[in-house]
Order: structure tokens, then sequence, then C-alpha cells
């Protein structure tokens, strides 16, 4: 099965604090797993686990993890206190501007109402998220999250396979027609060729000429590269059937076939089998786009 590195997962747990959501996201990477864990909510000690979790599932990948919280009610009410002592100095200066300014002292409940706008009036008290008691809801949250994104990974692996695949198989499809123009091309090389003679008016050895011919376009043959262009295809079929995280080798495959597309490019001297092979690095390119994306 064809895997993406590409993914995207969600999982929720419901905690005393809240709701707390965990959401993975997942694109692809030369490396390894590439984990970036954007919260200050999971506690330190607990970084480690999450970070091996998250490989363990997910192998590859640059891989950004987000968690937040949607503050219960009661949650947000507990974690909000009145500095009491900023707030009565704000009063006593009020006090006194008023009393400097020959007024009487402010009325207490207008005051109050605006003084708890007045920054750090109001504070947020630390409050114990995540625990030890409610740590096996947040990984089950991972979990969840994890197995969405690897379903994800699934769906989009498929699409993969199948768009590789059909490249693969036009590459093959160039390949006969290669191999079609080839014989072709031996004649009219070496019609050109004896033309060039007549039209020069020389006299030539046809024992020399025939085996000069010979060793020439033996330069020229093509045959090796279709031959194993053709190898190379198939065992990149081969490993997108048969092994589960493909996506290194299918890399170094394509490397290989783009090789032997080059190789038949410059011995070409036929324009309709450069034409060809122009078609042939194209559909390459786009395998070796979409290879990086297979897990």
């Amino acid at each position: 099965m064809t895997l993406s590195m590409t993914g995207y997962g969600k999982g929720t747990a419901f905690l005393q604090a809240g709701k707390l959501t965990v959401e993975i996201r997942s694109l692809n990477s030369k490396n390894g797993a590439d984990i970036n864990l954007k919260s200050s909510l999971i506690p330190k000690e607990k970084d480690i686990e999450i970070r091996k979790l998250v490989k363990e599932r997910l192998d590859r990948g640059t891989i950004d993890v987000f968690i937040s919280l949607e503050a219960s009610a009661e949650s947000a009410a507990e974690s909000r206190e009145i500095n009491i002592p900023l707030a009565k100095e704000y009063y006593r200066q009020a006090s006194l501007l008023a009393s400097e300014c020959g007024q009487d002292k402010p009325d207490f409940g207008h005051f109050l109402e605006s003084a708890l706008r007045i920054p750090d009036v109001i504070t947020s008290k630390q409050v114990e998220i995540i625990n030890e008691e409610n740590w096996p809801l947040v990984v089950k949250a991972f979990d969840d999250a994890l197995t969405m994104l690897t379903e994800f990974r699934k769906k989009e692996g498929a699409a993969l396979e199948k768009d590789l695949r059909e490249r693969v198989n036009t590459i093959l499809g160039k390949v006969d027609d290669v191999e079609k123009f080839a014989a072709e091309r031996v004649q009219t090389i070496k019609e050109r060729i004896l033309a060039r003679f007549e039209e020069l008016s020389l006299e030539v050895d046809s024992n020399r000429l025939e085996s000069e011919m010979i060793f020439y376009l033996e330069k020229l043959d093509i045959n090796e590269e279709t031959v194993r262009l053709r190898q190379h295809c198939a065992y990149f079929i081969q490993v997108i059937e048969n092994e589960p995280f493909a996506g290194r080798k299918l890399g170094f495959i394509a490397q290989e076939m783009g090789r032997e597309i080059n190789t038949t490019g410059s011995k070409a001297n036929h324009t309709g089998i450069q034409k060809i092979v122009v078609q042939m690095k194209d559909e390459l390119e786009k395998i070796k786009e979409q290879s990086c994306n297979v897990l």
C-alpha cells in the first residue's frame, strides 16, 4: 500500500478545564520525522512521550502538532481573579487626585466598573490543565488524530500510486515509439552517408566503408538504453506494489530512469526520437515530484 506523507488529523478530549483539541498536519520531508510541537499546554515531562508516539505512527514527514483549549465557563471563572492590592492602590490615588482638585471621592461603584478594565487588575492564575489523572484522555486524543491522519495518508497514497503507474506506463509507451524510430533511423543514416560520398564523387573501399559504418552505428545504438529503461520502469512498479515505505527508493529508481532517457537523447540523432525523449523527461519530472510525497 502506497502512503502519502501529506495528511491531517484531529482529536479531542473533554477535560475538567474544557475541550482540548489536538490537530496534526504532515507534509513531505527528505529526512525522517521533523516534529514541531506548537503548544505550551503539554507538560515538559510528557514532551518526549508525545514525540515518540507521533514518530512511531507517522515515521517520516514535516509534522506540526497544534494543541488548543476551549476553556469551560467554570474553568474560565476559576482562573480569573482581581488583583486587590493593585485595585486598592488605584482607588487611593484616584481619591487623592480628587482631593487635590477639590472634588469629592470618586463613586466606588463607577470606579470599580472602570478599574476592572484596567490592565493587570483582572489576572489569570495558572491552572493545571493536563495532569496524571486526565493524561490517558490526552493520549487518546493524540491517537484519534494520528488514526485520522493515517487514513488521510492512505487516500492520498492511493491517488499518488494511480498517477505514478499511469506516468510510468506512459514512458513505456514512449519507449515503444523510440524503438519504432530506431530501425528507421539506422537506414536513414546509412542512406545519408552514402549520398554524401556520391555527392563528393569519392571512390571508397566498400569493405572499409561497411566496417566504419557499423562502428559508427554501434556508437549511436540505443538498444541497451531502452532495455535498461524498461527494467527500471518494471522495478519502479514492483517497489510500489511490494514495499510499504517506498518513497526514497522510488526517488533513486527515477534517477536511474533519467540517466537512460538522457543517454537515449544524446545518441538519438533523429528528430522524432528527440521529441519523444523530451516527452519522457516531462513525465519523469512529474514522477520525481510525486515520489517526493510518497512515504
